[in-house]
């Protein structure tokens, strides 16, 4: 027998699109920005020289510059005001993530509720900033050291940070409201944006490949079918959870005697959603772009030790896709460890009065609910490491574009899911409101 939730959810239709006006103007809403964010990309820094850049990007699109231009849509191979992304604000999330465990002082605010909350967001903005000064100075140093800019000193580097922590603060505030008065999480429609901007071009790519001859149509073919393969695997393994079943016992309130519920609690195979391989990938493609922004300063003996770290950690090479690997993994039991706390669960748990059938409420739930995340986190960590690592492989040995990596095809899934998992649950709010007009309540019509 369905559930309500179920039938209505059965029942949506785009005439019930058509009625929701509160969803389409959120949907208008996050278009716009969306597309305000595109147009920010093509609007270059000052006093960058566009041939020495084009070449540049071009000898070290391998390097964690391509990871960047592909989550920034580009804006760094065009040196724009937004090339930084939104990479510096989730690096001060997850920095901040880890202080809340480790601090007792943050962890105390955590629990403040809704002020705590916003002290804690603060805190993530001043991060923010000051990650992005970091790196807006770093770039502008690169540049410099590869003669890319036209009238190199502190101007210029002055000009360049400015412009680069203010880009990426608009970002920001943007991908908030898009949150707040938009459909699905900004931050991450920002990064999917930016990533299927870029899919066309290397579709082309991939197709002028065939037509000169570098790569067959075979190949091509086996390309286009693993990643729908990829793209399904990913879909199956991103909604697999775990329910766990929580009994609440008859609990009586004044006169009237409620029975005993029972629900789920949910667990997710991947709770770490693609967080690890972003960051085992950035790690990981540090030396070389390390090696490529200091050619030009380094010693023989400097730059001997930089090309060989960086040839070891080539793509494809056995180096690199052991410690992808093994970062992926490491990432992947730390931020599960972050987001999920089976000790809160369970103190959670026993404060509502629901056990797990067959465990002592406490410290038993709590070390069931640890077994079983251990359990999942490992399955997590070798779906994402067996997703990662096919592409890679291709990537090193076939030619295939980045943008058909594991990571891209990764965020683009996830996100596409969670905004279409948003807009039904706003398609059924409407509907449940539809439902309650229409109905003659005795307390409406009183």
């Amino acid at each position: 027998m369905a559930s309500a939730a179920e039938q209505l959810a059965a029942n949506l239709s785009w005439s019930t699109f058509a009625k929701a006006k509160e969803l389409q103007q959120r949907i208008l809403f996050t278009f716009l920005v969306l597309i305000g964010y595109r147009l920010g990309t093509y609007i270059p820094m000052p006093g960058i020289d566009p041939n020495e850049l084009a070449r540049f990007i071009e000898q070290t699109q391998q390097g964690i510059l391509g990871v960047f231009n592909m989550f920034s849509g580009g804006a760094v191979g065009r040196m724009a005001i937004f090339a930084l992304g939104i990479m510096p604000y989730i690096s001060a999330s997850i920095i901040m993530q880890l202080l809340t465990t480790m601090l007792p002082s943050l962890e105390a605010l955590k629990k403040e509720g809704e002020m705590g909350r916003k002290k804690i967001n603060q805190y993530t903005r001043y991060g923010t900033v000051f990650l992005a000064a970091v790196q807006g100075y770093a770039i502008a140093v690169g540049l410099e050291a590869q003669g890319l800019v036209i009238d190199p000193g502190f101007f210029f580097r002055a000009s360049a940070v400015i412009t680069l922590v203010g880009g990426t603060m608009l970002l920001m505030w943007l991908g908030e409201q898009i949150t707040a008065r938009g459909v699905g999480n900004g931050i991450s429609l920002i990064i999917f944006v930016g990533i299927v901007a870029e899919l066309p071009r290397a579709l082309a790519q991939l197709f002028e490949a065939g037509r000169t001859g570098s790569m067959s149509a075979g190949v091509i073919i086996g390309i286009i079918l693993m990643a729908i393969a990829v793209v399904a695997f990913v879909v199956f393994m991103e909604r697999a959870q775990r329910r766990i079943t929580i009994q609440y016992p008859q609990r009586q309130k004044g006169m009237k005697v409620y029975q005993g519920d029972r629900s789920h609690l949910p667990i997710k195979v991947n709770a770490a959603g693609v967080i690890p391989p972003i960051f085992a990938s950035s790690l990981l493609l540090l030396p070389a772009t390390i090696a490529g922004f200091s050619a030009a300063n380094s010693t023989a003996a400097g730059g001997g030790i930089l090309d060989t770290i960086t040839a070891m950690l080539g793509r494809g090479q056995p180096l690199f896709l052991a410690l992808f690997v093994a970062l992926i993994v490491f990432f992947c039991f730390f931020y599960t460890a972050i987001v999920f706390n089976p000790d809160d669960v369970a103190d959670n748990l026993k404060k509502h009065g629901g056990f797990v059938p067959g465990l002592r409420p406490g410290k038993k739930t709590a070390e069931y609910l640890d077994y079983v995340l251990t359990r999942l986190t490992v399955v997590g960590a070798a779906y994402l490491a067996f997703v990662c690592i096919l592409p890679e492989i291709l990537i090193a040995n076939l030619g295939v574009p980045f943008y058909f990596g594991g990571t891209s095809l990764l965020i683009v899934v996830s996100v596409t899911m969670d905004t279409i998992s948003q807009v039904q649950s706003h398609l059924l709010a409407h509907q449940y409101e539809g439902l309650i007009q229409k109905s003659k309540l005795r307390g409406r019509t009183r």
